[in-house]
């Protein structure tokens, strides 16, 4: 079911998730592990990364999280076929930009499509920290709302290669919102003004990057509404698990903590993943009175503060 589908069909507030594929060399039971204990929870979908050779952002065992250097992690098309296929739920795969070739997002459209997942979410993805050469017979994309054309085109069955007898794939695209800016845009109005043309070339749903002050997303919604973008935006949000990640998460997803909240954290580090989950509860309270359909967390392969946080409002 496409994602738009599964918020209008859901009659009370849910919740969904967005997992990693393990990393090279390591077994995909990690993630089974986790799918298993959020299904319980009966989340809308799961949304599986992607990520090229390059950086990659790693929370460590002192909660802090920082860029590291990998060879390309694998599994995201086999994850989303094993949630889709072994647990019956439905799944989002991230597709990107840098890293990847025009035509190596047309195979993996046309892997995803035989898997029979139906959504993607289509980012520019992290800078590569290398030179990917493309060679003169391939092409790259070079932003987001460039991969959302493309694949509007597919769902049009303009493929590249001549694909004989080839029927239009009919996927979902999302995009990515930013509440406080794309660290790239030169400011807030020029985002925006990008964020409608990704919805222009076929974005038909929106997840924002995580934020910790509420009132930053019903502002961006708004902006939305008057720049004529009524596209689903599903809020994203990350539980802050230790002091370090007061300084990390900023350096890192260029967004700000409340004042309140860094005062109230940095005066009990001894309670910090208490504290986070408190609130990460009130975050969610306020914004299902409000009237979002759902909220989406970044659970960073550690699903325990989510499960405590979600399981006071199912």
């Amino acid at each position: 079911m496409k994602i738009p589908e599964i918020i209008d069909k859901r009659t009370h507030p849910f919740f969904t998730f967005e997992i990693i594929p393990p990393l090279r060399g390591k077994s995909v039971s990690e993630v089974i592990d986790i799918v298993e204990k959020l299904v319980p929870f009966n989340p809308g979908w799961i949304d599986v990364t992607s990520h090229p050779a390059g950086v990659h952002y790693i929370e460590n065992s002192d909660g802090s999280i920082q860029k590291r250097i990998f060879r390309k992690r694998p599994g995201t098309l086999g994850i989303c076929g094993i949630i889709k296929n072994r647990f019956n739920l439905d799944t989002c795969a991230h597709i990107l930009c840098n890293g990847f070739s025009k035509e190596e997002t047309e195979d993996a459209l046309i892997e995803l499509n035989y898997l029979g997942i139906e959504n993607v979410l289509a980012l520019q993805g992290d800078g590569l920290n290398y030179n990917k050469k493309v060679s003169k017979e391939r092409s790259a994309n070079l932003y987001a709302s460039d991969l959302i054309e493309q694949i509007s085109q597919i769902k049009n069955g303009q493929f590249i290669d001549d694909l004989k007898g080839a029927r239009p794939l009919d996927f979902c695209i999302g995009a990515a919102g930013y509440p406080e800016k794309h660290f790239m845009a030169p400011s807030m109005k020029q985002d925006m003004k990008y964020m409608k043309l990704k919805v222009e070339k076929g974005a038909e749903f929106i997840g924002t990057q995580m934020f910790f002050d509420n009132s930053k997303y019903f502002k961006f919604v708004e902006d939305c509404k008057k720049e004529g973008i009524s596209v689903p935006i599903i809020p994203g949000l990350k539980i802050l698990s230790s002091v370090k990640q007061l300084q990390s998460i900023p350096k890192t997803f260029h967004i700000d903590f409340p004042d309140e909240f860094i005062q109230e954290v940095t005066e009990n580090p001894d309670h910090v993943e208490e504290l986070g989950i408190n609130f990460a509860k009130k975050q969610v309270e306020e914004l299902v009175n409000a009237g979002v359909p759902n909220v989406h967390f970044y659970i960073m392969n550690k699903p325990e503060s989510v499960i405590e946080v979600i399981k006071s409002f199912v």
